[in-house]
């Protein structure tokens, strides 16, 4: 069969994108290389779906550290508000949590997905199958050809995503497809992954969740190159948590440090205060047992150690020097960053396709007439928050409603302006 136009990737910006599309009168077929549509959807915010954030265009730029200026358009012209209404007019009612984040009433990202499915059912043809090439004649995209059949159409949108959990099926295909029609792939590495540290601390305290502190990256010059205050949990390898994933985006070069504010409520004077009644009421007791009001059990440990302090000296015997090293590593809690963890293990792809490359009202490519992009295949990401999800609905819609209303379109009586400007 001959479709108006096909999307290659059955994730949430693939999925969007063809209804989008279809939607607007376009005849579209979804390709997915899996036996099932969204795998990466279902894990995302652990399984819940964060499926954008409840602020303005304007906000989530704010909350994208590279390439914001490319998204403009795209935000702009689909905002969360509309996502938002999109999934509630379908049935899926949503609610706001701590920081703005939207997630589906039912706390399952199924929800989310049946609503996108129920939506292709309607209106567009799936299939299963592997895309090997985009076929073009003189610049235009003239179809695909998968394992099995050649199949031609007047558009493409490459949804394919980045190389984040691969086990989902994100693993660069789309690169090489977009590589051989002359596009520019900047290598793709882990954003929004969790950080390797220097020496057994973390290790030590593997396990412990910190829910409200202040972290601070900073580079090998002492430049603070990103800020923050939140969750962090310490792993065998390093630190995870949200604060730890937004600043693996900012993560340059060697030396770089991760501070972290164990007592941000408090300035150091009254935290010196605070330490001096502690120290008082358990004066005859050892310091590992005198700071349990302080810190966590587990970190004890791992204080008394930097302040290469014994463990059982008693509370009464600590020096007003080593009490003013205390409360300087209380807020100041540095740790060495050693690296990120492997691309597979993060949230999202930093890199992909070069955005000088893509119109950025349209998302078509500047290269090929016919090829749109949508999501994490752009070299786009943001922090986390249900930021990334809102640029691949915002790409997606800019994609399908672009393509459906392409030249290739109109030729084939489609594109007419989609009712009520949704």
């Amino acid at each position: 069969m001959i479709y108006d136009g096909i999307v290659i990737g059955g994730g949430p910006a693939g999925m969007f994108a063809a209804i989008i599309a279809a939607r607007l009168g376009a005849k579209v077929l979804l390709l997915e290389k899996n036996d099932r549509l969204g795998k990466k959807l279902l894990i995302t915010g652990k399984g819940r779906c964060n499926v954008t954030n409840d602020c303005s265009a304007q906000e989530v730029l704010q909350n994208i550290p590279r390439n914001d200026r490319f998204l403009y358009s795209a935000m702009t012209a689909f905002p969360p508000e509309r996502i938002m209404a999109f999934f509630q007019e379908r049935g899926c009612p949503l609610k706001t949590e701590r920081g703005g984040r939207v997630f589906p009433v039912s706390d399952r990202s199924s929800t989310v997905l049946d609503s996108l499915q129920k939506e292709l059912r309607r209106l567009v043809t799936v299939k299963t199958g592997k895309v090997k090439h985009i076929l073009t004649e003189e610049g235009h995209v003239t179809g695909v050809e998968t394992q099995n059949e050649t199949i031609r159409a007047g558009w493409v949108i490459l949804a394919t995503g980045g190389l984040s959990y691969p086990a989902t099926g994100s693993t660069g295909d789309g690169y090489q497809m977009a590589a051989e029609l002359g596009h520019t792939i900047l290598p793709g590495e882990g954003s929004l992954v969790p950080l390797e540290i220097r020496g057994r601390d973390c290790p030590d305290m593997q396990g412990l969740s910190l829910r409200n502190c202040g972290v601070k990256l900073v580079n090998a010059k002492g430049k603070v190159l990103y800020k923050d205050f939140g969750e962090l949990l310490f792993t065998h390898f390093g630190v995870s948590g949200p604060t730890a994933l937004s600043a693996s985006c900012h993560l340059k070069g060697e030396g770089c440090k991760l501070i972290i504010d164990l007592k941000p409520a408090l300035e150091e004077q009254k935290l010196d205060e605070r330490i001096l009644r502690d120290l008082d009421m358990y004066q005859n007791r050892a310091m590992e047992n005198a700071l349990t009001d302080l810190l966590p059990r587990s970190m004890i440990p791992v204080v008394l150690r930097r302040l290469d302090l014994d463990p059982n000296i008693q509370a009464n015997s600590l020096t007003k020097g080593k009490r003013r090293e205390l409360v300087q590593l209380l807020k100041a809690f540095p740790l060495e960053i050693t690296g990120k963890r492997p691309v597979a293990e993060a949230i999202i792809t930093s890199g992909g396709v070069k955005v000088t490359e893509i119109d950025p009202k349209t998302m078509m490519s500047k290269k090929v007439d016919g090829l749109y992009f949508a999501g994490e295949i752009i070299d786009c990401d943001a922090y986390t928050g249900g930021f990334n999800l809102q640029i691949a609905w915002a790409t997606a819609y800019a994609a399908g409603s672009a393509a459906a209303a392409s030249e290739a379109g109109r030729k084939s009586g489609y594109g007419r302006q989609w009712e009520n400007n949704h």
